[in-house]
């Protein structure tokens, strides 16, 4: 079973509060004694698997944090959670520790944690995490002390440690690479571990990709990680600032000499990105800015020129290509052979050339030759010349190829020489990875095969001719299907569609037309797509129709072939030939089937000769079946994933048209292929003089070796000093950035948290030197933010994550290990009766269903106190409101105090400040500190009493008295219902002598017994101690001391009102609820829990002392005794009325001498 959290005990949830609010003193002497005493564990976690570090770390309280690494807490994962939320000085702090406490063989602290229920999976490290995180703080702090990555292995690497932990856990390995190529893509680590950031940028992305087709299952994560390697490269490139900046980066080579400026630029690492399809980084705009001006860079102000004097140049240069590809061969070196090397120029030269052989090509298939040459004879030529053009005319076998056919093999040529120079040069996997160059081979083969069949065809024809001259007139009606020439036309039409498919890559480099090809190319990898599928659905209808019609498409066939010789009759049973081919095979099954779908083909086809109606109702069902199918519904899936295909290019269109763009020009920038097609083909005095000085060349470089290592050196020293320019300004731009980002929730907890701990130590601070701080509140519940509060709630409510019990830990428990002490023994039985009893929930979870309960029931013993306690306050109110008609008068109410004539808004004025005088009250104070917890009480009694603005005397205590026979006059000692402590007695100023008028009605308290009266006070808060006081009936009258403090507090009466006597009937109770807000005592502090009960006040004391308590009066405790007898940690249970019986009733237990009051207690 997995480790879960176990739930905290008091001091265990006491420390971890005092770590979450920073209160280092309570957290140092927490620490001190768990060291001593050992009795409670320093390293427990919260219900969400927190301990004492990770808190400190997530309110980043840093010297909280080294307060728990020296007194021996655990670390566990903390170094790792000090990474996650960024933490940089508790991460330094940690590093050092764990450097101290390691063993080498032994396993980091981060490594010991419980996999089931660690926040990190267990392949985490530190620099996997902090290069996760990007912080690049941390990861310089880590790769300065030397922290290592592991290397993922290849996804297809098939050595042992890959196959065994493949097969031990798939999962594990899987998620284990991710994690290891998340944290080699972070661009912080990159930037500081990588010499060539941009290099490594490139690889790694590739490396993803790749990755990303062979894990179909994570492929959103690697093309995620891709971007964001692409992502890296494109901000680098942002930070150049200049073009010699960019031509350093662009140029840079190791395997090549430098480049130096003023030199052609090789653009190197351009053909990189390209090679590895870094779209973003070859569209940026400073590379398309400098490409455009090498562009066109023959052509000074050609962009700005209007259309109309676009259109002049453009036309010179196509009408004049062949002279300047003649001077080019005679003079290279001339200024118009230099500008025959310019990239635009050279561009305009080659379409030039390739439109004028399209031209050819053209004028090759309508035979313009021939209809040229019957003008010219039918204008010019003779009869004899005439008749001899038309003999010629009917020899259809044997002739050889045409003037225009001869230069269209002279184009093939040079065709060829071009592709096979540029695969020379580029290697085949270069060659390969260019689209077009596929279309230009096709091309090319086409060529070739055509070029051969016809050779073949003429050796045939001329030997049949020469065997028999009559065979050269046989007309192509008459020829065999698979003749020669008529496969090598079929061939050459194929060769012309490739030919003028070449315009659409030549038409790319328009901005209007080059997102349109693009999008054509994305569309017809959807196109392939779709015929997959159309050509399964095709290929099993095919053969479903040709296995139910092939009888009656034969009978169709023999009507059709009925002429002798097996020739077709199409005269008589025309029909009957173009039916029989529709179902006759499975290759004609197909066809008619493939052209159903654009109307070739009806359901008149199914009208075949002796076909039955239940036949034909099959063939017909199945035929509108396939139409339904491929018609309807595949036809449609095409167009929608052609309009989500253009729709995705849409959105990209400008990278990816300045991407297809950069590689069209690219092939131009080359020193190489300025002549185009067929005049590469020709030798020129350039070849010549480049064969002669080839050597020549080759001895200068093996004499300046030393040069070029020099030129080396220096290259390498450009391209890093200019790489840490644009990584230092990277990093300092995301600083910057982060810099600006606005502030947070977190920020503003962490404030509090800082306000909060020097809060904490400013009062232990002065605690230690001797002042006061009882009345600080430490309740911190006004600083804490949300997430804070939801947390300390947990964390006193037991909020603990727990599952259902089930059979497998009931069986666990069951079985008792072998070296089980008692203890364990009887934690085990325990552990097992509770889950026996908790088996059940899910049952009457299932079972209560039926009844709609959306809140269940308390199960707790707690909880179901706190209910009979709430439901007894409430019917204790409502007695209270059915007495009172009219709510809380004094007239109507027999249940009031009598007191003097005071508003209720004066009433509510002193409740209040008793309110804010007991959330005044520490729960720390020790013995004879200032602030009785009676204090409130006495001030509202002495309010509610006096007569006048001058309060009554305080009446000293003397010796106990024995006890009156009246027992109105007898002093009762309050009691809480639920707890039955014990509460300090409260005298009550007694009522006027007889004849005194009185402000309430002397009817309603005469003849009858009086319920005890009750006062709820209701702030807010549900916890109130109860204070219950029986006014005796008539004492003698005095008057408290001038400096009483119960004067600045009590209400004051109108002259005429201050002599009127108070009248009070016999046994009339007084019961105040004063809330007990923000206290929190430990048990010791509570009253109650002392072997000594407080003592009454000093017997020989004849004067009121003003340090005794906040109203000076009669029959308080001491000063010494006096410990919050009201500020106790209660709950709702000690928060209710007591109950309306004249008598208080004690929770029976045995009677102690110790216990019996002194003097002014019961």
């Amino acid at each position: 079973m997995p480790n879960l959290p176990s739930p905290l005990t008091t001091d265990e949830k006491k420390f971890l509060l005092a770590v979450e609010r920073g209160d280092l003193p309570t957290v140092r002497r927490l620490l001190q004694r768990a060291s001593k005493k050992k009795n409670y564990d320093v390293n427990c976690v919260d219900p969400l698997g927190r301990g004492a570090m990770s808190i400190a770390i997530d309110g980043e309280n840093l010297e909280m944090l080294e307060l728990l690494v020296i007194m021996g807490v655990k670390t566990k994962d903390s170094l790792l959670q000090a990474i996650n939320v960024g933490f940089v000085e508790a991460v330094e702090l940690l590093l050092e520790h764990e450097e101290l406490v390691h063993k080498d063989g032994e396993p980091y602290s981060w490594e010991m944690v419980d996999v089931n229920t660690s926040v990190f999976t267990p392949d985490m490290t530190p620099l996997i995490l902090a290069a996760h995180r990007n912080n690049y703080e941390i990861l310089k702090i880590l790769l300065d002390r030397g922290a290592t990555l592991p290397m993922p292995h290849d996804v297809r690497c098939g050595c042992s440690e890959c196959i065994k932990e493949s097969d031990d856990d798939p999962l594990r390995f899987s998620r284990s690479r991710i994690n290891q190529y998340r944290a080699l893509a972070s661009p912080s680590l990159i930037a500081l571990s990588s010499s060539d950031p941009i290099l490594t940028a490139f690889e790694l992305s590739w490396d993803l990709r790749n990755l990303a087709f062979a894990e179909q299952e994570s492929k959103a994560e690697y093309m995620e990680l891709r971007r964001q390697c692409q992502q890296l490269a494109v901000s680098l490139l942002d930070q150049t600032r200049s073009s010699q900046e960019l031509a350093v980066i662009l140029n840079h080579d190791p395997e090549n000499p430098p480049y130096e400026d003023g030199e052609p630029m090789q653009l190197a690492r351009l053909e990189l990105a390209i090679a590895y399809k870094q779209k973003k980084f070859v569209a940026h705009p400073s590379i398309q800015q400098l490409l455009a001006s090498m562009w066109y860079e023959g052509l000074p102000g050609f962009r700005r020129k209007s259309l109309a004097q676009k259109a002049i140049d453009l036309g010179t240069i196509v009408v004049l290509f062949p002279f300047y590809c003649m001077l080019y061969m005679v003079a290279p070196n001339t200024s118009t052979g230099k500008l025959m090397r310019k990239p635009f120029m050279k561009f305009l030269i080659h379409s030039s050339s390739y439109l004028f052989f399209l031209l050819l090509l053209i004028l090759v298939s309508q035979r313009a030759e021939i209809y040229l040459e019957e003008i010219l004879v039918e204008m010019f030529g003779s009869v004899a010349q005439k008749l001899a053009f038309y003999e010629e005319q009917k020899k259809q076998r044997g002739n050889g190829p045409m003037i225009l056919e001869c230069v269209v093999g002279f184009y093939v040529l040079g065709f060829l020489w071009e592709e096979t120079s540029e695969m020379w040069t580029e290697g085949i996997r270069k060659y390969l990875r260019n689209m077009w160059n596929f279309i230009d081979f096709m091309r090319n083969s086409l060529y070739i095969g055509v070029f051969v069949l016809r050779v073949v065809a003429y050796i045939q024809q001329r030997t049949q001719i020469a065997a028999d001259p009559a065979t050269a007139c046989i007309p192509r009606e008459e020829w065999d299907a698979f003749d020669p020439q008529l496969i090598a036309e079929g061939l050459f039409a194929a060769a012309n569609v490739f030919s003028a498919l070449k315009l659409v890559h030549m038409f790319s480099i328009n901005p209007h037309l080059g997102p349109l090809q693009i999008s054509l190319g994305r569309m017809v990898i959807d196109i392939v797509k779709f015929f997959f599928i159309y050509s399964l659905v095709l290929f099993a209808f095919a053969c479903g129709l040709n296995q139910l019609l092939w009888y009656f498409a034969e009978l169709e066939r023999r009507k059709c072939y009925s002429l002798p010789g097996g020739l077709p009759d199409w005269d008589n049973h025309g029909d009957s030939c173009s039916k029989w081919r529709s179902f006759g095979n499975l290759f004609e099954s197909s066809q008619s089937l493939f052209w159903a779908s654009f109307g070739g083909v009806g359901i008149d086809s199914f009208d075949l000769t002796g076909i039955k109606t239940y036949t034909r109702f099959w063939g017909l069902l199945m035929f509108g079946s396939y139409s339904v199918i491929n018609v309807i519904v595949l036809l449609n899936l095409l167009i929608a994933m052609m309009s989500n295909s253009y729709a995705m290019i849409d959105e990209h269109s400008d990278t990816e048209w300045k991407f297809a763009r950069t590689k069209l020009w690219m092939s131009y920038f080359e020193e190489s292929a300025t002549l185009p097609p067929p005049f590469n083909i020709m030798p020129s005095p350039k070849h010549i003089f480049k064969l002669l000085g080839l050597r020549k060349k080759d001895q200068l470089r093996r004499m300046s070796t030393k040069r070029k290592e020099r030129q080396e050196k220096e290259r390498d020293y450009r391209y890093t000093a200019v790489m840490r320019c644009l990584v230092w300004r990277y990093i300092s731009a995301m600083q910057r950035q982060s810099d600006d980002s606005p502030v947070t929730e977190d920020d503003v907890n962490e404030i509090k948290g800082e306000i909060n701990g020097m809060r904490f130590e400013l009062l232990d601070v002065l605690e230690r030197n001797g002042l006061d701080v009882s009345s600080a509140d430490t309740s911190d519940k006004t600083i804490l933010g949300k997430k804070m509060k939801v947390w300390e709630r947990r964390l006193l409510k037991g909020f603990h994550l727990a599952p259902v019990a089930t059979d497998d830990e009931m069986d666990f428990l069951l079985l008792p290990p072998p070296d089980e002490d008692p203890l364990s023994r009887f934690k085990r039985i325990a552990k097992l009766a509770v889950l026996t009893s908790a088996q059940q929930k899910w049952g009457q979870v299932v079972r209560s269903a039926c009844s709609a309960s959306q809140i269940g029931h308390c199960n707790s013993r707690e909880a179901f106190r706190n209910q009979q306690c709430l439901q007894k306050a409430m019917q204790e109110a409502q007695k209270l409101i059915n007495r009172s008609p009219k709510g809380l008068s004094r007239a109507s109410s027999p249940s009031l105090v009598s007191i003097s004539d005071v508003t209720g808004s004066h009433i509510m004025d002193i409740l209040n400040d008793i309110t804010k005088d007991t959330a005044n009250m520490d729960d720390n104070k020790s013995v004879g500190k200032g602030g009785g917890g009676v204090g409130g009480a006495n001030l509202l009694l002495a309010a509610c009493n006096t007569k006048s603005k001058s309060p009554s005397p305080r009446i000293p205590p003397k010796t106990t008295p024995a006890a009156p026979s009246n027992p109105a006059s007898r002093p009762v000692t309050p009691v809480c219902p639920a707890t039955a402590k014990l509460v300090p007695t409260l005298s009550v100023d007694p009522p006027p002598p007889k004849g005194t008028k009185s402000p309430m009605k002397q009817a309603s308290t005469e003849g009858r017994p009086t319920p005890p009266t009750t006062l709820i006070v209701n702030e807010g808060s549900p916890r109130h101690s109860c204070i219950k006081q029986h006014a005796p009936e008539a004492p003698p009258r005095t008057k408290s001391a001038p400096d009483s403090p119960s004067s600045s507090n009590a209400s004051t009466a109108s002259p005429t009102e201050s002599t009127a006597p108070s009248v009070t009937s016999p046994r009339k109770t007084v019961t105040i609820c004063s809330p007990a807000k923000k206290l929190l005592l430990s048990p010791s502090k509570r009253f109650g829990t002392s072997a000594t009960p407080p003592r009454s006040p000093s017997r020989t004391s004849k004067s009121p002392d003003k340090h005794k308590g906040p109203v000076g009066q009669a029959s308080l405790p001491s000063p010494t005794n006096s410990t919050n007898a009201f500020a106790q940690f209660t709950t709702s249970q000690d928060c209710l009325i007591p109950p309306g019986s004249p008598e208080v009733r004690v929770r029976s237990r045995p009677t102690s001498p110790r216990f019996k009051p002194k003097g002014g207690w019961i």
